[in-house]
């Protein structure tokens, strides 16, 4: 008698929490919902009013998903082909220096708004890290976090008005790295990977740009030229490859003309190298290449629209000039 009531009470028991949770789980769903109402719309109504005329009207939603997507770990790793010498492996340690945490990210991967791809194309604009937001403050009105792959896509039509033809890359890197079993901290072997098969697809490209965003407060990102506000820039090299005059005075180039045109933008040139960084950034690829740290944490996607405006009018006064 005493058994049966034992098991009749845990029944209950068990019953009672099964409700409780199914309530709780119905009630989140429903938050959320009236939270985040009608997001691929609000998405649309945002990067729209960045865009020019040619792209809107084009979808423009976030995916977690890439289909067709196969990346065995050993691609990645035979496609490297770094030119070093063979006493100094050092340089290899900076991709367990990349801390940046794709789990981290409050965005998403941004499809491409206007896929098409010109035929001849001289500058590949690439994320290593695509997931990289701006400020969280305008963009809950719009139920969307912005980040760098949309200054990518600015960057694009930015060139393509001034006649230079570009191309984003929009491989997913998150996804790429979790198909490979690979760590976060692996972002650069996958965005190389990605540079190599695009170079090899497109032999015109002589330009590779990574676009980041700094992790600093405004106080140091963000300045007004004629009234009008920016997001202030860091030119970023990697000093340890080896590969010879590669992109030597590239970046000191581009800032002399950022300088002069925008003066105060640029936040200077920074050479990473040595413990514990060992930098690379890809720059040991061929043509030349930059990393620009656009803006930080707190800046507005207005703001980085305007520099990356900029600094394609910089980026296409100097190739006219080479």
């Amino acid at each position: 008698m005493g058994r049966k009531f034992k098991t009749r009470l845990s029944k209950e028991r068990n019953f009672k929490g099964f409700i409780y949770v199914s309530l709780f789980v119905l009630s989140f769903v429903c938050t959320i919902k009236l939270l985040y109402p009608n997001t691929e719309f609000s998405r649309e109504y945002l990067l729209s009013s960045l865009l020019s005329e040619s792209t809107r009207g084009k979808s423009i939603i976030t995916s977690s998903a890439v289909t067709n997507m196969t990346a065995p770990k050993h691609m990645i790793y035979s496609s490297l082909n770094k030119i070093v010498e063979k006493n100094n492996l050092s340089v290899f340690s900076n991709v367990e220096y990349d801390t940046y945490n794709y789990e981290d990210a409050k965005s998403d991967y941004v499809e491409d708004p206007n896929p098409s791809v010109p035929e001849s194309p001289v500058v590949y604009i690439y994320n290593t890290h695509q997931l990289e937001e701006y400020s969280s403050l305008m963009p809950y009105e719009y139920s969307v976090r912005p980040n760098v792959m949309i200054a990518s896509y600015i960057m694009r039509e930015k060139l393509g008005e001034e006649g230079v033809s570009a191309i984003v890359e929009t491989n997913n890197i998150k996804e790429y790295l979790s198909k490979s079993d690979m760590s976060y901290n692996k972002s650069y072997l996958a965005s190389e990977y990605f540079a190599r098969e695009a170079q090899t697809k497109y032999p015109s490209i002589s330009y590779l740009i990574d676009i980041h965003r700094d992790s600093v407060s405004k106080n140091a990102t963000y300045t007004e030229i004629d009234g009008k506000p920016y997001a202030r820039v860091l030119l970023v090299t990697g000093m340890e490859h080896t590969t010879p005059g590669n992109s030597d005075g590239f970046a000191e180039a581009l800032n002399e003309i950022l300088e002069k045109k925008y003066p105060g933008l640029s936040r200077g040139i920074l050479n990473n190298g040595g413990t514990p960084v060992h930098a690379i950034y890809n720059q040991n690829l061929n043509g030349k290449s930059v990393l620009f740290e656009v803006g930080g944490v707190d800046n507005k996607i207005e703001e980085v629209n305007n520099t990356m405006e900029a600094l394609s009018k910089v980026l296409s006064e100097y190739i006219r000039s080479v």
